[in-house]
């Protein structure tokens, strides 16, 4: 049979291809863009027929049609590994949960620990002519999920980009249980406009950047604003090695800035797990030999991108504490994002010859409730907050007021570094506070 043949063969619509979902199953959509939207509208229409469905998701770009079908949660349950606004929306309204995870890790928990995959149900590319999908923008471990699934579905959608390898970057013909055609716009997420506070961050970034460093942008406005602001730089042959594509590194390439010729590995290519952004990254990307799209076991071992040498690792955060412990993912016990690759590249970029790991966050923010300037540079962390890069691992964080090199430092140097960065009004307050902690000099400024 060829691979035509046995495409038509598992060829069938959305509503019967979901009719291999039973109550109790668990259901994965991938990652991103992965995530199929004819599918889940069909297996949404089945709410009266089952009983206790959980649908695991990375980073929902979209409304997922089974969630709003069934608004008290007596059906669907989402599960997430990382989030965005729309299931941290989900979360205050106790419709979604998150799975904690280092992200390196995910497939190994998929192939280790999760012995529940009942139906993996993706969307992708055309087939081609070897009868392979390409996993487009969301390679990350959804090849891991795929290879412990009891069953298989792809949604293709012609619109997506074919992303060349790298390595688990496609799933075969031969593999699948059925194949479902459904035409369904690509999601673009352009980056936020920067703020006066985001250029300030940048200006103390920039400068710090040498020619032929290898380049890791985080999720969120400022890391992409960063890197955009290195395609108007002097700087030369930059690498790039990152969980996450976005449009700053097309405007590098567009700019000749990046051309990856210095890199330990992946030599003259951009390595990535996912990519999230405009159209126009989504075109570059397309069919590019100098992308390589890898699974985040890869992408995302410390050991493996401290080979590349100026490893410069760029993310944001909700805040810190004067013990030097960084919160990304929570504010108390509200959940805002997930750990992501965050405490991945303090690491590896720590390890890399030359390389450095920068966090960055406003120093201070104003209280919505009673109008008042808090700092981002806390004495502690709220009750509830999660530790995402814990004290051991910090290294640079950057605020509009400066970058506190932590790494090395003891209890009162660092306490002292990040008040001198933080807000200027709140630092004799930070002081007091840092005194009654025991972790203030007498001497100190």
């Amino acid at each position: 049979m060829s691979y035509k043949e046995e495409y038509q063969k598992k060829l069938v619509s959305p509503e019967k291809a979901v009719k291999v979902v039973k109550s109790g199953d668990w259901i994965d959509y991938g990652f991103g863009h992965t995530k199929p939207i004819g599918l889940d509208k069909a297996l949404a229409a089945r709410k009266d027929e089952l009983k206790d469905i959980n649908i695991r998701v990375v980073l929902s770009l979209s409304q997922q049609a089974c969630i709003e079908a069934d608004p008290d949660g007596d059906v669907f349950t989402l599960q997430d590994w990382h989030f965005s606004g729309y299931s941290r929306k989900l979360h205050d309204r106790g419709r979604c949960y998150y799975h904690p995870m280092i992200f390196r890790n995910q497939p190994l928990f998929y192939r280790k620990s999760i012995k529940n995959v009942d139906v993996t149900m993706i969307r992708v590319t055309k087939m081609d002519k070897d009868g392979f999908f390409s996993l487009h923008m969301g390679n990350a471990a959804v090849r891991a999920a795929l290879d412990v699934s009891k069953k298989i579905i792809l949604e293709v959608n012609p619109l997506l980009p074919w992303a060349m390898g790298g390595s688990s970057e496609t799933v075969h013909i031969s593999e699948v249980d059925y194949v479902v055609e459904y035409d369904s716009k690509i999601e673009v997420i352009p980056p936020a406009a920067p703020t006066e506070i985001d250029k300030a961050i940048a200006s103390h970034i920039i400068p710090l950047i040498p020619n032929g460093a290898c380049i890791q942008l985080g999720i969120g406005g400022l890391p992409n604003y960063i890197g955009s602001q290195l395609a108007h730089s002097d700087l030369k042959d930059l690498g790039c090695h990152t969980e996450m594509l976005v449009d700053a590194y097309y405007h590098m390439y567009q700019a000749g800035k990046l051309t990856n010729k210095k890199k330990g590995i992946d030599k003259n290519k951009s390595a990535y797990a996912f990519a999230a952004g405009s159209q126009f990254l989504y075109d570059w990307m397309d069919m590019n030999p100098s992308l390589a799209s890898y699974p985040v076991s890869y992408t995302n071992a410390p050991h493996i991108m401290a080979q590349n040498d100026n490893m410069m690792s760029i993310n944001a955060c909700v805040e810190v504490d004067l013990f030097g412990q960084i919160s990304s993912e929570s504010s108390g016990t509200r959940h805002i994002s997930g750990t992501g690759g965050q405490l991945d590249y303090a690491t590896g970029a720590y390890m890399s010859e030359g390389g450095m790991s920068f966090i960055c966050c406003n120093a201070s923010y104003t209280d919505k409730k009673t109008g008042t300037i808090k700092s981002r540079i806390t004495p502690m962390l709220p009750q509830g907050s999660i530790v995402t890069v814990p004290r051991t691992q910090a290294h640079l964080i950057v605020t509009e007021f400066g970058v506190a090199d932590l790494a090395g430092r003891s209890t009162w140097q660092r306490a002292e570094a990040l008040i001198n960065i933080a807000h200027p009004d709140l630092r004799d307050g930070l002081v007091k506070e840092a005194e009654k902690m025991n972790i203030w000099r007498k001497k100190s400024k």
